[in-house]
């Protein structure tokens, strides 16, 4: 029997005759890639990827080894592709993406709109982005804020997306998908609840609280110590402020920031209630520009994948290949189509980065209705 070193000398030349033939072979598959940018040939060809690996299988013994080999395949087809989708790039076939460069907002003229009324969370987002004397106004619904910028009557709309405890808003990703609207910035700000009431009011005296559905999930420790109190979902923070100020009955509460508590003339009952002390809150500017400052540095994007096994892990790939960094993903059911899911991915770049561009080019490619929700 050989010995561990003889083994490893043998491993070693069949290694050095694989990276050549590696070589050899990307240099034909960047002739492919030359071809196919004459001809205005797709990069991917999906039947003949199936061959292939229905080929590469059949010639070799035991289902170890076929397994093995369709996934040595299936990798070597995606770095070729790579390879292809950078010419193009190159080429110039990426063509020009559909969004401006810009150098900054105009926030001095600008008429923004949150979620929420006076005192909410979303108002005190807007104030840390445009400053205290920005031209703002509330709407009801996250809805009624994103059709406000698509139809004009307001130029940004400040909307959460997603909480350091409570996760993703879900619904701000729904609507992201559903509206031709674009995030151009990001600001986060520290969220602080508290429990207000009716000034005089007692803690045994409270029966209800009011506030929005996430707060009331971010003081869960805080409100399961008063197991008998009925908990209520409303739209807003500061519309339960609003609520229990205007209806003045004491067995009521709401789970609010100090800010809402002193416009509705409420008493803190309980401070700095949160589950997580260092809560806070990512708020995404929205317009419906398709613009992006020139310094922006990540990229928020959504696509659909086939439903078959690795469609996910071959997607992704496409940032390792390119050394972006993937900094969130999401998923969405999609409408209609039972267990089968719309993606959201966050992803460190700009758009005038070749690296981007590479990833971009493969993954319009790849997946089914790809949209860049922003740069910023």
């Amino acid at each position: 029997m050989a010995t561990l070193e003889e083994l490893r000398v043998q491993l070693d030349g069949i290694d050095n005759e694989i990276a050549r033939l590696f070589e050899e072979r990307m240099k034909v598959c960047g002739e492919v890639g030359e071809y196919k940018i004459q001809s205005g040939k797709k990069v991917l060809d999906r039947q003949r990827e199936n061959n292939k690996l229905a080929d590469v299988a059949s010639k070799v013994h035991g289902e170890f080894n076929k397994k093995g080999i369709q996934e040595l395949y299936t990798q070597l087809m995606s770095m070729s592709r790579k390879l292809q989708y950078q010419k193009l790039v190159e080429a110039g076939a990426l063509g020009r993406l559909p969004f401006i460069a810009i150098e900054s907002l105009e926030k001095e003229k600008a008429r923004v709109v949150f979620q929420g009324v006076e005192g909410a969370y979303g108002q005190a987002a807007m104030f840390n982005y445009f400053g205290e004397s920005c031209n703002g106004f509330h709407v009801h619904t996250f809805r009624d804020a994103m059709e406000a910028i698509e139809e004009g009557s307001a130029d940004y709309a400040v909307l959460p997306i997603e909480n350091s405890s409570a996760g993703a808003v879900n619904e701000m990703y729904d609507l992201l998908d559903e509206f031709e609207n674009y995030i151009v910035a990001e600001t986060i700000i520290p969220i602080t609840h508290t429990l207000a009431g009716i000034p005089g009011t007692k803690l045994e005296e409270v029966k209800c609280v009011y506030s929005k559905a996430e707060a009331l999930m971010q003081t869960t420790h805080f409100l399961d110590e008063h197991a008998d109190w009925q908990r209520i979902s409303v739209v807003n923070t500061a519309v339960a402020a609003a609520k229990v100020a205007a209806e003045q009955n004491k067995e009521q509460a709401a789970v609010c920031s100090a800010y809402a508590a002193k416009l509705q003339g409420l008493e803190i009952l309980a401070d700095n209630i949160n589950d997580e002390k260092n809560n806070s809150t990512r708020f995404v500017i929205v317009t419906n520009q398709k613009v992006y400052l020139k310094d922006a540095n990540k990229i928020s994007i959504s696509f659909e994948l086939p439903h078959e096994s690795g469609s996910l892990y071959r997607i992704l790939s496409h940032f390792i290949y390119n050394d972006l960094n993937m900094t969130k993903i999401e998923s969405r059911p999609i409408e209609g189509r039972n267990w089968e899911y719309r993606f959201f991915v966050d992803f460190e770049g700009n758009m005038e980065q070749p690296a981007v561009k590479n990833a971009l080019r493969g993954l319009r490619e790849e997946t089914r209705n790809l949209n860049i929700l922003g740069n910023y």
